[in-house]
């Protein structure tokens, strides 16, 4: 067939609507692939999730509670001042394996709570009465911090509530012995220097409530631990605000307890070793107890 021929015209003709055709179906479905990419990369608002989130009505207040992912009930707390968004980066791998059920504590994140007293005995209920309200009988437990704290009142308080508990950053007094060096005195200049101070705003009524729960507590007795009857993982990281010798404190006074000082870490071993401790909680809550097992999970004695 000659090349300048009509016949030769139209079978390229043919050749290019053909191509042409092709060509858009792919590009649209390249689009639509790209779209979905982007969509399931969106992040997840985590402590502001309407697909998630919902508010119960507990002892007098609402609090904020986002649910996430099925299986064994797993509580999530978190520490002074912060939110359901502290533990972002926690929750997608929890929930993987668990029902995460993670809330705003009281005065804190989208619970609100305008009472002038704030004691960790307080939360402590509220995380009980939360899993009353969501029909749990008892679920796995992580704190951070102040939610450290709670989760060790929820088990004392509420032993039946609670399987296993992993606990980060927890104190059981407020004074120097507690701390690493320096902070508490740090801390006794920030309250004598505001602590007369008028305060007109509610959310500076708020912050200094939440400054004083930690100045002046939480008091817990190393006897007061024997009435933690679930397998504790205790963890602290090697240069914490809270100090080793306070967290083997807290792991030598419960019964079944394992220890975790974690290395090259500050206060937020949740966060500054993410798959480490993600992996490392889940292996202590899914695996039998090993009393003084050595390990990322337990280096006890």
């Amino acid at each position: 067939m000659e090349i300048g021929s009509p016949n030769a015209i139209f079978v390229r003709s043919d050749f290019y609507n053909t191509f042409l055709k092709s060509f858009r179906a792919a590009f649209f479905s390249l689009c639509v692939f790209a779209v979905t990419v982007n969509a399931q990369e969106k992040p997840v608002p985590y402590g502001d999730n309407p697909a998630a989130g919902h508010f119960y009505a507990i002892r007098g207040i609402k609090i904020y509670c986002e649910i996430y992912g099925s299986g064994k009930p797993l509580l999530m707390i978190h520490g002074n001042g912060g939110s359901i968004k502290s533990f972002q980066h926690n929750i997608p791998y929890f929930a993987a394996r668990y029902q995460v059920i993670v809330a705003d504590s009281r005065a804190q994140g989208k619970s609100k709570d305008n009472g002038e007293a704030l004691t960790f005995e307080m939360m402590a209920d509220d995380e009980a009465a939360l899993l009353d309200a969501l029909h749990i009988q008892s679920a796995y437990v992580i704190g951070w911090s102040d939610g450290g704290i709670n989760a060790l009142l929820l088990a004392m308080r509420h032993p039946e509530r609670v399987i296993k508990l992993a606990t980060t950053g927890a104190n059981l007094w407020p004074d120097a012995s507690a701390f690493a060096p320096g902070l508490w005195e740090k801390e006794k200049k920030r309250y004598d220097a505001e602590k007369d101070k008028h305060r007109e705003t509610e959310k500076e009524k708020n912050d200094w409530k939440l400054f004083l729960l930690d100045w002046n507590e939480p008091h817990i007795a190393l006897s007061d631990l024997q009435a933690v009857h679930c397998p504790s993982l205790i963890i602290c990281g090697d240069h914490d605000g809270i100090s080793i010798e306070h967290t083997a404190q807290i792991f030598r006074n419960i019964p079944q307890a394992a220890l975790w000082v974690v290395p090259n870490s500050g206060h937020a071993t949740l966060i500054e070793h993410t798959d480490e401790f993600n992996k490392s909680v889940d292996d202590f809550f899914s695996k039998p107890f090993q009393p003084r097992k050595k390990g990322p999970a337990g280096n006890g004695n």
